[in-house]
C-alpha cells in the first residue's frame, strides 16, 4: 500500500514534527533507541546520529519502505514487523513514534505497553496527526461514500493533548503534551491531492480497482482545489500535529 517515492515527495515538511518531538527528549545517553513505524528509515538515522553511542532499531510493517531504509550504519538496524504485537528484546532508553500511530489499531493499548517496555528513566515520544475534521479529510470521507460500498478509512483515531497526557501518566509517567499546527505551503498544480496521495488516500486507492482511480482523484482534487485555492505565494495547507513525550 505504501509508496516510498510519493511520501517522499514532501519530506521536508513531512519531518518537521519529527524535529520538534525529538528536541523535547531529554535523554542523555541512550543506549538503545527505537523508532516505531519508522517507514523508510531517514529520520531514523538521524537518531543515530543524536546519539553515536547508542544502538538504534527502526521498527516497521512495510516491506517497500524498509527497502529504502538506509544501511551504512553497523549501530543502525531495521526490523518488519507489527507493531501492534513487536516489543523491544530488552529495555529501550528511548522508543520514538512519529506520525505512525494513527494507522494503529488500539494504539492507546500499544502505548501502554511500550511504557512498560521502557528502562528506568527511560523516555516515550510520539507525534500524530490531527488534522481528521481538516477539509483534506472530510472531503475524502464524502468522495468514498460515492465509490465505495463502506469505507477503507478508519474513523479519527487519535487522541489530542490532554487524552496522552491521561493515558501517559495513567502508566506512571510524567507526561508533556502539547499541539501545534504547520501552515505548509505548497507549491505546484494540485498540492494538496500530491500531499494526501502520500497518506491518507492510500487506502481508499488501495480499495478502488484501478479503471476507477484517474476518475476518483479527478473529482477528489476538484473539491481540493476549492477548499485550498493557490494563492500569491502558494497553496496554504494547515497541517495539525498532537505531541506527547513522557517519562517513566
Amino acid at each position: 500500500m505504501w509508496d516510498p517515492t510519493q511520501y517522499g515527495r514532501y519530506a521536508e515538511e513531512r519531518a518537521r514534527p519529527f524535529h520538534d518531538l525529538l528536541a523535547r527528549v531529554g535523554a542523555q545517553a541512550p543506549s538503545y533507541v527505537v523508532d516505531v513505524g519508522c517507514g523508510s528509515g531517514e529520520l531514523t538515522a538521524l537518531l543515530a546520529q543524536r546519539w553515536p553511542g547508542a544502538m538504534v532499531e527502526g521498527v516497521d510493517s512495510s516491506a517497500e519502505m524498509l527497502a529504502q531504509a538506509p544501511s551504512a550504519s553497523p549501530s543502525l538496524t531495521f526490523t518488519r514487523a507489527d507493531v501492534r504485537h513487536w516489543r523491544p528484546e530488552h529495555p529501550a532508553d528511548v522508543v520514538l513514534s512519529s506520525a505512525a500511530m494513527q494507522w494503529v489499531d488500539e494504539h492507546e493499548q500499544v502505548l501502554r505497553d511500550l511504557v512498560s517496555c521502557l528502562a528506568p528513566r527511560g523516555w516515550l515520544a510520539l507525534q500524530v496527526p490531527g488534522n481528521f475534521e481538516a477539509p483534506s479529510h472530510v472531503l475524502l470521507r464524502e468522495a468514498v461514500t460515492r465509490w465505495l460500498p463502506s469505507s477503507p478509512i478508519r474513523p479519527d483515531p487519535v487522541l489530542d493533548p490532554a487524552g496522552y497526557m491521561e493515558l501517559l501518566a495513567g502508566a506512571g509517567c510524567r507526561v508533556d503534551s502539547w499541539e501545534t499546527t504547520y501552515l505548509q505551503v505548497l507549491t505546484g498544480p494540485d498540492p494538496v491531492l500530491e500531499w494526501v496521495k502520500g497518506t491518507a488516500l492510500r487506502p481508499v486507492l488501495a480499495a478502488l480497482p484501478a479503471e476507477q482511480h484517474a476518475a476518483f482523484l479527478t473529482e477528489y482534487g476538484a473539491a481540493l482545489r476549492a477548499a485550498y485555492p493557490p494563492g500569491r505565494f502558494g497553496t496554504f495547507f494547515p497541517f495539525r500535529r498532537v505531541f506527547a513525550v513522557a517519562q517513566a
